[in-house]
């Protein structure tokens, strides 16, 4: 499968509803997916239709403010990890080249007394869309969720404990993102609007964007549209997962090209939901996926850890 041509589909309720046979076919196919390809489409995945609505709309009016009005939200010592990122901050960590991308996200929030609370800031609440905080808020618990029972999947898949994942992911460190891709007014300097680059996190879970772009590469080194249909959600590997297996999961190079000069007035919005764990959590390789023939690619390390390191090289944090 490392010259794949397309992405896998799985629908979510065959896990959450199915009788067991469905759900042992449900967790080969995701598994083999992980393992393959890195990436998989999925239908029935529980995020609410209306919710994606009303949060896509309310993104529209946060990015059409002003941006002297935008800028009051990119709080300095946040790291991007909260409110607003202004266009052509972010980078790939082997480009020096901001994307053309502007971005809002959200953490979590803590409404019991786990401990963990002091180590989150508090999210940022925009005055103007009093909506985008309400829904987004929202939106996150819904991808918590179904982000969940994707993980126990992922769990059973590798031999492991069904809850290996659930305490790990209790009030985790994860970030709702709504990015917006302004039209192209001119030819950009060697910039496209993500350039390639691998998820940080566990796995991401990516609401199907206003307008295509979205490629993966595989082995063969040629990249591959993912192309969710309406009410469908892309799902990915990131790296954490990644180092977790040993390798054993891919991690997949993806992008977001710019479109056709034709369309360049066309904007893009997405919403990516990066599932992240809390940040005590080990990611020393798994030692049942670590033989004589297949040594421990990573050092031990963190989740905490290596959020740093990653939002060092993408120039989020200094």
């Amino acid at each position: 499968m490392a010259d794949f041509t397309t992405i896998p589909k799985v629908d979510l309720q065959q896990y959450v509803q199915g009788t067991y046979e469905e759900q042992k076919a449900f967790i080969k196919s995701l598994g083999d997916a992980f393992r393959d390809i890195g990436f998989v489409i999925v239908k029935n995945h529980g995020i609410p239709k209306k919710l994606v609505k009303s949060f896509y709309d309310s993104s529209i009016d946060f990015f059409y403010l002003p941006k002297a009005t935008k800028k009051k939200y990119e709080l300095k010592g946040l790291a991007g990890q909260r409110g607003y990122t202004s266009f052509g901050k972010e980078h790939a960590k082997q480009s020096n080249v901001g994307d053309l991308k502007e971005f809002f996200q959200f953490g979590q929030t803590i409404d019991d007394a786990d401990p963990i609370k002091s180590q989150y800031i508090d999210n940022v609440f925009v005055e103007e869309v009093p909506k985008l905080s309400k829904q987004g808020l929202k939106l996150y618990k819904s991808f918590e969720k179904s982000g969940g029972y994707l993980l126990e999947a992922i769990a059973i898949y590798l031999g492991l404990n069904k809850h290996y994942f659930t305490t790990k992911i209790y009030h985790g460190n994860s970030i709702l993102r709504t990015i917006y891709y302004p039209p192209i007014t001119k030819a950009p300097k060697s910039a496209i609007r993500s350039e390639e680059h691998e998820d940080i996190n566990l796995i991401t879970l990516l609401v199907g964007a206003s307008a295509g772009g979205l490629q993966v590469k595989n082995l063969a080194g040629k990249w591959i549209a993912v192309t969710p249909k309406e009410n469908e959600i892309a799902i990915n590997v990131g790296d954490m997962l990644q180092r977790l297996t040993n390798d054993y999961l891919k991690s997949t190079t993806h992008r977001v090209i710019n479109p056709p000069k034709k369309q360049w007035h066309e904007e893009r919005l997405s919403i990516p939901f990066f599932l992240h764990p809390r940040s005590e959590m080990d990611l020393t390789c798994l030692p049942s996926l670590v033989t004589k023939k297949r040594k421990a690619a990573y050092k031990p390390i963190t989740a905490g850890e290596y959020l740093d390191e990653r939002l060092r090289e993408i120039g989020l944090k200094k």
